[in-house]
């Protein structure tokens, strides 16, 4: 199903990128990093953290050291930090 049409962005292409990123998107912005496009209206971020979540299950909040969705990092704010900086979006 699409989750954002000004992106045509699909549930699919959600979980897949939650999947599948080095550093697992926690955020609709970091999902939108991850893949490749920015938030235009807005109207999905409902959608599209509630669809990170359930792709997390119970590590949806934050997951601790050793984690599957955790790729590896120590601290999962400090990826978020990373993410953030890295993939920030620009005002229109």
């Amino acid at each position: 199903m699409i989750v954002c049409s000004c992106n045509v962005i699909s549930d699919h292409d959600i979980r897949q990128a939650v999947k599948s990123a080095d550093e697992t998107p926690r955020s609709p912005k970091q999902v939108y990093g991850c893949l490749g496009c920015s938030a235009e209206c807005g109207r999905c971020a409902r959608t599209i953290k509630s669809i990170i979540d359930e792709a997390l299950g119970p590590c949806a909040r934050a997951c601790q050291t050793g984690c599957q969705h955790g790729h590896g990092h120590a601290s999962v704010q400090a990826a978020d930090d990373d993410l953030q900086s890295r993939f920030a979006l620009a005002a229109c």
